[in-house]
C-alpha cells in the first residue's frame, strides 16, 4: 500500500510539474514599443499651477499567460529621466540634477510588477518602481486602449514623491507631494 501512495504521489508530482512547464511554454511576451509610449505626470507648483511632464519608456516587455489573454502575467519597464521634457528646458535641467533626479548617478527608472488584479474595466497593477535608487510600492489601474495586434494599454495613478529619496530643496513647500501619473504603452 506504502509503494501505491509513494507511486501516486510522484505521478502527480510529475503530472503537476509537466502541466506547469506547459503553461510556462505558452506563455506569450511582447516588448513594450517605445517610439509608441510614454509616462507622463502631473504636479502642483506654486501652490496653484499645474505642471506636466514626460518621461519616455526606452525598454520593457509585457507577458501574457498566452496568446488569446487579455490580462497580463507580469511587467516590466525602464524609463530614460535624462529625456524628461515640460516644455521649460530650465527646469528640465533642474529635475534632472542633484537635488531632484540625480540622473548623473540614476540614469534610470524602473517598474517591475509584483501582483496583477483583473478588474471590470482592465486590470489593477502593483508593482515596484526605483526612481533616484529608491523602490516604492505603486498601484496604477490599467484599461486597453486597443486590442492586439499593436495593443495599447493606459495605465493612471498616483505617488508620493518625498518617498524616493530625494533631497528637500528650499521651494519644496510651494512643490505638490502627490503627481498624477498616466502611462500609454504600445506592444509590438
Amino acid at each position: 500500500m506504502r509503494a501505491a501512495v509513494a507511486a501516486l504521489v510522484v505521478f502527480a508530482g510529475a503530472l503537476a510539474s509537466s502541466h506547469a512547464a506547459r503553461a510556462a511554454d505558452s506563455a506569450v511576451a511582447h516588448a513594450i514599443v517605445p517610439a509608441r509610449s510614454h509616462a507622463s505626470f502631473t504636479v502642483t507648483h506654486l501652490l496653484v499651477q499645474h505642471v506636466s511632464g514626460n518621461v519616455p519608456v526606452v525598454a520593457g516587455r509585457v507577458v501574457f499567460a498566452s496568446e488569446t489573454a487579455t490580462v497580463p502575467t507580469s511587467v516590466e519597464a525602464t524609463l530614460d529621466p535624462r529625456r524628461i521634457s515640460t516644455g521649460n528646458r530650465d527646469r528640465d535641467d533642474d529635475l534632472q540634477g542633484p537635488d531632484w533626479f540625480d540622473t548623473a548617478h540614476f540614469a534610470t527608472w524602473t517598474f517591475a510588477t509584483t501582483a496583477i488584479v483583473p478588474t471590470a474595466t482592465g486590470f489593477t497593477m502593483m508593482g515596484q518602481l526605483t526612481v533616484h535608487g529608491v523602490a516604492r510600492p505603486v498601484t496604477l489601474e490599467v484599461v486597453a486602449v486597443h486590442a492586439a495586434p499593436h495593443a495599447h494599454y493606459r495605465a493612471t495613478g498616483t505617488l508620493d514623491r518625498h518617498g524616493f529619496g530625494m533631497h528637500v530643496t528650499p521651494f519644496d513647500p510651494a512643490i505638490g507631494g502627490e503627481l498624477a501619473l498616466e502611462l500609454d504603452v504600445e506592444l509590438e
